[in-house]
């Protein structure tokens, strides 16, 4: 064999095996550069939803419905002063989020904006991945008006919603719980610590 046809034949494989990975890396980066994640917020105050059912008797109760994104709905629950998420798919199945049961027990309230963390195809279309809620908790028993500021990051995929991750107040708090909720699709349901 001629040294011009060993020389073509490393060049092709030298290709095949360095060129492939860097057109794939390239085509990956091109990918998710047009699905770009972006967050849309929706109000949570209940000015803004709509009131399913409440009660004043015995320490009072609250449900109500507010407009999400992409067909998707929450729902506020209220019960003893302690505030939750209902995450309702657009074919209508109930997720539970549990905040007391999987953030905090103490007496609390959800802020006043979901954050949507989405994907938006052909600039129109919206696809939530992520849901995240700041949730105020009172868990200092001596000054109950104290409250620790919580963001509580769910995950949004076609078979299941759940909480993944919860991020203290801090100065970073907001850009570190949006990276949680961009990769919380792979990361497992966070498991009620009460």
């Amino acid at each position: 064999m001629s040294s011009s046809k060993i020389s073509n034949r490393i060049m092709k494989t030298n290709l095949l095996f360095f060129g492939f990975p860097v057109i794939l890396f390239f085509s990956i980066c091109v990918s998710a550069q047009a699905k770009k994640i972006q967050s849309v917020y929706t109000n949570l105050d209940i000015k803004s939803c709509k009131t399913l059912e409440s009660s004043v008797d015995e320490g009072g109760w609250y449900l109500g419905e507010c407009r999400g994104i992409g067909g998707y709905r929450l729902q506020i629950t209220e019960g003893d002063i302690r505030q939750s998420i209902n995450v309702i798919a657009p074919n209508k199945k109930k997720f539970e989020l549990d905040f007391y049961r999987n953030v905090s027990a103490a007496f609390s309230s959800v802020g006043a904006k979901a954050e949507w963390r989405v994907v938006r195809s052909k600039g129109k279309t919206v696809t939530p991945m992520a849901l995240i809620v700041r949730y105020y908790v009172s868990e200092n028993p001596d000054d109950s008006s104290i409250l620790t500021s919580y963001l509580v990051v769910s995950k949004i995929t076609k078979n299941e919603i759940c909480i993944t991750n919860v991020v203290k107040s801090s100065a970073n708090a907001n850009t570190k719980a949006r990276k949680l909720a961009d990769a919380s699709a792979i990361e497992p349901c966070k498991v009620s610590d009460n």
